[in-house]
């Protein structure tokens, strides 16, 4: 069975396909399988999915920019002109010569010439939609699908007769860490509560720049493990190193970026989450019943962060803090209000655990399976 993903080529998509594809093997241990990726060229995504067992193939892939800037008209122009036919044509010839069984799409810009492609070919389709408000190219993709997978109950504009609510696939090693893993991992003193701050690859330095303002006072109460960015973490770890005495430097633990193992310590050890609210986290989140801050990024598609954060913060899941309101004072004595106030955290664990659907991964390719039987 030759089965086809393709995808953005960001974590968002990436992993989803990863947990789906471990989930598949775990079904049919024996049964001759094999993955392909086709999407945007990605270093990142190259990696991760080839360590999967996961061929990679990359393409062009252009996007239209809905802000008016010269720039972006330029690049708008570039990628009409350019990008977007070569890319289409690289996705059908591929296409054309693999034959997959099955185009499994994550949406997106970078997965709209594979889906088109698959749909000429007449290749069953299914895709998925992590997003509470899904991007313009997902509700056309969705037109040609034979399944949408939903990870929101009140996704917007997808035919109801062919949506199919499951949650957003997470990785289920994701949810294996244990508290003492984490302590020997992170070092951890065990002094303090542990807050779990995670950037995101994109708007991490606004955040940093709002942790560092107040670092030696958020010590004196928590322990931070704190995953600043790739780009970010010479600057933080610099920042830091001026800002600490001695005496709470073991409090705080900065990472560029957390691994699958590490991150899966660091969520078992964290008492409560600062993040983005980008969905593959959010589930994440959810699926462990943790207590939450979502801070959503201001510039993503179709503001659909703030909308994934709100659409949790109405069930009492998480709090939301918009970009505008992150003030370094302000976050502190939030969480020393959420510290001293313990029946809200608990309240975020018991509604988080009533909405979690950690099974989502295993239900999408169960039903992959069941389709190609």
């Amino acid at each position: 069975m030759k089965i086809l993903f393709t995808g953005g080529g960001t974590g968002g998509h990436i992993f989803p396909i990863i947990a789906i594809v471990r989930e598949i093997r775990r079904i049919c241990p024996k049964k001759d399988l094999r993955f392909f990726y086709l999407g945007p060229k990605d270093d990142f995504a190259s990696i991760v999915l080839s360590q999967e067992g996961i061929k990679v193939k990359g393409l062009l892939a252009g996007k239209i920019r809905r802000y008016f800037t010269w720039k972006a008209i330029l690049q708008n122009i570039v990628d009409i002109l350019f990008k977007m036919p070569f890319g289409f044509l690289q996705a059908f010839g591929y296409i054309f010569f693999l034959n997959p069984d099955i185009l499994f799409s994550k949406g997106g810009y970078g997965a709209f010439s594979s889906t088109i492609s698959g749909w000429i070919f007449q290749i069953p389709i299914f895709l998925h939609e992590s997003d509470i408000v899904p991007g313009l190219t997902n509700r056309f993709l969705s037109k040609l699908s034979l399944k949408v997978f939903t990870s929101f109950p009140k996704t917007e504009y997808f035919p109801k007769e062919k949506t199919l609510l499951v949650g957003n696939p997470i990785r289920r090693e994701i949810l294996e860490g244990t508290k003492e893993k984490a302590k020997q991992t992170f070092k951890l003193s065990g002094e303090k509560p542990i807050i779990l701050i995670l950037g995101g690859s994109q708007g991490a330095q606004r955040i940093n720049d709002m942790l560092l303002a107040i670092l030696p006072e958020i010590l004196n109460d928590f322990e931070l493990i704190h995953q600043a960015g790739e780009r970010n973490f010479q600057q933080v770890k610099a920042e830091a190193a001026t800002l600490l005495k001695e005496s709470i430097k073991r409090y705080y633990h900065p990472f560029p970026f957390l691994k699958e193992e590490e991150l899966r310590q660091a969520y078992a050890a964290a008492d409560l989450i600062v993040s983005r609210a980008g969905s593959g986290t959010i589930f994440e989140i959810v699926a462990l019943a943790k207590p939450s801050i979502l801070v959503p990024l201001p510039e993503a598609a179709q503001n659909h962060q703030v909308r994934n954060a709100y659409a949790l913060s109405t069930l009492r899941i998480t709090l939301v803090m918009e970009e505008p309101n992150l003030t370094p004072r302000f976050f502190l004595e939030k969480l020393r209000y959420l510290f001293s106030h313990l029946k809200e955290l608990e309240e975020m664990q018991k509604e988080a655990k009533k909405f979690a659907r950690p099974e989502a991964a295993k239900k999408i390719a169960q039903y992959i399976i069941d389709y190609v039987k």
